[in-house]
């Protein structure tokens, strides 16, 4: 079983180590980011913040699956303009929802069950 000692010296090692590495491969990083500047015409003026063509690279965020656990955005609450025979409500922005629909397809209209003031 290894001390704390061994732990620490194993520690030292592997961190020279890797310094090390750093120092052979950051000569060859450089370049190959250079050639990559070069080949997309990017200029050091377009890696400072807010400054450069215009042009922005983006990272898609990552989408979290759609459902019971999916976040809901930020947003401004709208007062509700419809409201089913069971007491659901739609505020009439997106999609209709499926209570809606199905009474829309039995031959009702949205304003059967807009909610009067």
């Amino acid at each position: 079983m290894s001390n704390l000692i061994d732990i620490q010296t194993q520690i030292e090692k592997l961190q020279k180590q890797a310094n090390d590495i750093k120092v052979r491969e950051f000569d060859k990083t450089v370049q190959d980011i250079l050639a990559k500047m070069q080949a997309f015409g990017i200029t050091l003026k377009d890696l400072q913040p807010g400054k450069g063509r215009g042009r922005k690279a983006k990272v898609a965020p990552l989408k979290k699956p759609a459902g019971k656990g999916a976040a809901k955005k930020p947003g401004i609450a709208v007062a509700a303009k419809y409201r089913g025979p069971e007491g659901q409500t739609w505020s009439g922005r997106g999609l209709t929802p499926r209570w809606l629909a199905t009474l829309l397809t039995e031959g009702r209209t949205k304003e059967d069950f807009a909610i009067k003031d």
